[in-house]
């Protein structure tokens, strides 16, 4: 497996991705035991945040890598092949507004329009368009949640795996836009050159 070089999701998927690799019989401990260090050319691995699996993987700079599905749905232009679906890191990108009465159906309504804050512009765009609806889409990097609170917008289109979060800030969700989970992508010139490294991978991923 040293032969590939390959991408692992810091945050979220991280520890579920090193004990898969684990399992894949490649070497996670310095990774576990460095915090701040991001190669590790030894192990093959290099590790990133998922937004930037998808470019490090299209670009060569690694042969494979494991991101979320929602990473991919918003980075659809990259050149990637998405090879397996790993099943875990499960959430879900929703539609949500602040409960009671759906200010974002109200605006709908009203003017024809609502406004929807989101970290996700693409998917959030391609639903409303996809839904035969017209949405003003405002991106924001931060907590997401905070927008229809303050007015910034009366919906939003977020990532969610327990619905904590959105409880919390008396949010509920609306519609269900996709299910993401962890996948596995890789380069499409390594897919072809490094057919056998993957190939192996692909058995080992299917005994365990």
């Amino acid at each position: 497996m040293s032969d590939l070089r390959v991408a692992v999701p810091r945050g979220a998927l991280f520890n579920e991705t090193l004990d898969l690799l684990d399992l894949l019989g490649i070497d996670t401990r310095e990774v576990r035991e460095n915090d701040r260090k991001l190669l590790f050319g030894h192990a093959g691995i290099i590790t990133m945040r998922p937004s930037d699996v998808p470019t490090y993987v299209e670009a060569g700079a690694a042969d494979i890598g494991i991101t979320g599905k929602d990473v991919l749905m918003e980075q659809s232009e990259r050149e990637v092949y998405e090879l397996v679906d790993l099943g875990y890191g499960r959430c879900r990108m929703v539609l949500a507004t602040v409960a009671g009465e759906d200010r974002a159906a109200e605006a709908l309504r009203r003017l024809g329009v609502a406004r929807i804050a989101t970290k996700y512009p693409r998917i959030a765009a391609r639903h409303f368009l996809e839904t035969g609806r017209q949405a003003e889409i405002v991106e924001v990097k931060g907590s997401v949640e905070l927008a229809p609170l303050t007015g910034l917008a009366e919906g939003i289109v977020d990532l969610t795996a327990t619905g904590t979060t959105l409880r919390e800030n008396g949010l509920v969700v609306r519609e269900e836009i996709a299910v993401s989970t962890a996948r596995l992508i890789a380069n499409p010139v390594a897919h072809k050159l490094k057919a056998e490294a993957i190939d192996r991978l692909l058995e080992r991923l299917n005994a365990v």
